[in-house]
């Protein structure tokens, strides 16, 4: 049998066969042992074969294999260096809910979120939420980095989950697409989705006044059909992204203003660091690209994971 898994809990998957009925899914030994490092082998999205467990008194199903995917966000586990967690495959969009405060979305997480969907080619929207909430200062901010990212390339959003601004704009380019809604925990994923469609009624949390940190109300990936054609992927919040799989050599190439520039260069291999006649730190000089994307560009390049949840404008 062929189906989509709409749910991963870590053990068990929720399967809906091409019939549109869902089975309760394991997955077989062999998927842990054949060399993937991945703390989930098999992911939200992922078009999966699987047989009925004969043996069973329950319709229980069992995934003995993985069809080829055409895309996934993947990340590194914070807490599992050596391993990788695939976020959600097969993806047509993924939007990443960016807020100022409540909880603050560092420059470093947005970066590093925009170069795995390059990598990946995976079109990435920025959706600036919670514009209902900011102080005039705060909307200045949200603003700015909106204009920034737009001049890069990427389509941003301000919209406000509570309020419903934009949400339509959201909702047409979600249409006959499997979409993925990333983040922060507290940044508004579950009541975005609510308002696109209330149907779900997914769970939502205050944000700690305290920590100024979300509290997690969405603790595993899952896919819901919308009613005006296409899915939507929720995700856990993620506190942070380590990259995976990326030379420092290919970095350049998921930034797009930088890719641009490169050619310029004096040298083909150049890292745009220490080199001379460097077209990058050059438009860098002259207000061009942003610092914070070129700060990102070098805490990519030197490896460090240590700081990816860290603001490059952070000094505490």
């Amino acid at each position: 049998m062929l189906g989509t898994v709409y749910k991963s809990t870590g053990s068990w998957y929720a399967v809906k066969a091409k019939d549109g009925t869902f089975y309760n899914c394991r997955i077989k030994g062999k998927f842990r042992i054949k060399g993937i490092k991945s703390t989930n082998p098999v992911a939200v999205g992922d078009e999966v074969e699987f047989d009925l467990d004969k043996e069973s008194d329950e319709t229980i199903g069992v995934i003995y294999a993985i069809r080829d995917r055409k895309n996934y966000i993947i990340r590194r586990s914070v807490n599992l260096a050596k391993r990788t967690h695939i976020i959600a495959a097969n993806i047509d969009i993924a939007f990443l809910l960016v807020t100022i405060v409540n909880p603050e979305t560092f420059t470093t997480f947005i970066d590093r979120f925009l170069v795995t969907a390059e990598a990946y080619h995976i079109k990435a929207v920025l959706l600036f939420n919670k514009l209902d909430q900011y102080t005039e200062g705060q909307l200045l901010e949200a603003k700015y980095l909106a204009a920034m990212y737009r001049d890069i390339g990427y389509e941003c959003i301000g919209i406000s989950a509570k309020t419903g601004k934009n949400i339509d704009k959201v909702i047409d380019q979600m249409k006959d697409k499997t979409s993925m809604f990333s983040g922060h925990s507290g940044v508004g994923k579950s009541t975005l989705i609510n308002a696109i469609d209330p149907t779900l009624d997914l769970k939502t949390a205050q944000t700690s006044e305290q920590h100024q940190q979300g509290q997690h109300t969405t603790t595993f990936a899952q896919m819901f059909d919308l009613p005006f054609g296409g899915r939507i992927i929720d995700t856990p919040g993620i506190r942070g992204f380590g990259i995976v799989d990326i030379e420092k050599e290919e970095v350049t190439d998921y930034f797009p203003e930088f890719f641009e520039l490169k050619q310029d260069c004096k040298f083909n291999n150049c890292l745009h660091v220490e080199e001379p006649g460097c077209a990058v730190k050059d438009a860098l000089e002259k207000d061009k690209v942003a610092w914070s994307r070129y700060k990102s560009y070098l805490q990519l390049i030197e490896g460090d994971d240590e700081g990816y949840r860290i603001d490059p404008y952070k000094t505490d």
